[in-house]
């Protein structure tokens, strides 16, 4: 770049050269104008190319003209995603493409801690989970050459989210920022805690598992934290699930119930905690009084004593 800063155009004819330079640029002169003026001789061309690394950078003199520095500046390509979203447990990629980087190094940078993770290939940091990908992309029109710098975490956690930072060693060094919104799903199970249901109905059980960018691998019903088996050809025990957006919901039914099928439910995603209900079968003749929950027992104990005391009252 110190040569190129200290080229003068004049018009002069003259015929072709090479020029090889001691930072590993070689420039390509042929024709007749302009000509290129160091100071202790000319040069002439009428087209120009520059090679840098093997890589043709620059290949006509009328761009050279116009902005030689220019020309041989990195740039960000903006079309790339900059907000992703990774579901916990997962592996996130946060990729950085960079178009004519030349010797310059690749940084990768956590924001709120301004801690340098990666540089080129190498981990500057304990927490193995971070790693640096490069992958040289084919050589664009105009002779420019592109590459891209992934930042990988593997096992991302919620913590994870937030700003990252592809940085480059220019002067002063140029930075291209990139959010991680990590998604932790949530499951729960509609009316629990505590479900009262009446002997020989049918119980129904729904999980609805929330903020779930991808489809679930499994969901799994557990009963007092066993596997349930509804798959056999008797079973009264049948589960159904649904997607659509980003909700999942797994519905489990149990027809006729009775008394052994009371005990603890539970939900469980291959991507989130469990969500558990514990489900009461009772007798017809007390369910009205255990619908509301399980606050309703004490109030009918209560009134039975208040209803007590009042007919010792009047004996």
């Amino acid at each position: 770049m110190m040569y190129l800063r200290s080229l003068r155009l004049i018009k002069r004819k003259c015929r072709s050269f090479v020029i090889h330079t001691s930072i590993g640029v070689s420039i390509y002169f042929s024709g007749t104008v302009p000509q290129l003026d160091f100071g202790r001789g000319c040069l002439c061309a009428d087209t120009m190319t520059v090679i840098r690394g093997g890589e043709q950078h620059l290949s006509s003199s009328n761009d050279f003209r116009k902005n030689p520095e220019r020309s041989f500046e990195p740039e960000f390509d903006l079309d790339v995603v900059t907000n992703v979203t990774s579901l916990a447990g997962q592996t996130a990629y946060l990729t950085c493409r960079i178009k004519n980087l030349g010797n310059r190094t690749v940084s990768w940078v956590r924001h709120r801690d301004i801690h340098i993770l990666t540089t080129g290939t190498y981990t500057y940091t304990s927490d193995q989970r971070f790693q640096a990908l490069h992958r040289p992309l084919a050589t664009g029109s105009g002779g420019k050459s592109w590459s891209e710098w992934t930042l990988c975490i593997k096992w991302v956690q919620e913590r994870d989210s937030g700003i990252y930072e592809c940085q480059l060693s220019t002067a002063p060094v140029t930075s291209h920022a990139f959010r991680l919104s990590v998604v932790v799903p949530m499951a729960r199970i509609l009316s629990g805690p505590d479900l009262y249901v009446d002997a020989g109905s049918t119980l129904n059980l729904t999980c609805v598992i929330e903020l779930s960018p991808e489809p679930l691998e499994y969901i799994f019903w557990y009963y007092n934290q066993k596997v349930l088996n509804y798959d056999s050809p008797n079973s009264r025990k049948f589960v159904y699930t649904e997607r659509e957006n980003e909700v999942t919901t797994s519905r489990l039914l149990i027809k006729s119930t009775d008394q052994e099928d009371s005990g603890e439910y539970s939900c469980r995603p291959s991507n989130s905690k469990k969500a558990s209900v514990r489900v009461h079968v009772l007798n017809g003749e007390r369910l009205e009084a255990m619908q509301t929950g399980g606050a309703a027992v004490p109030v009918l104990s209560l009134l039975l004593i208040v209803l007590s005391s009042s007919s010792n009252g009047f004996s």
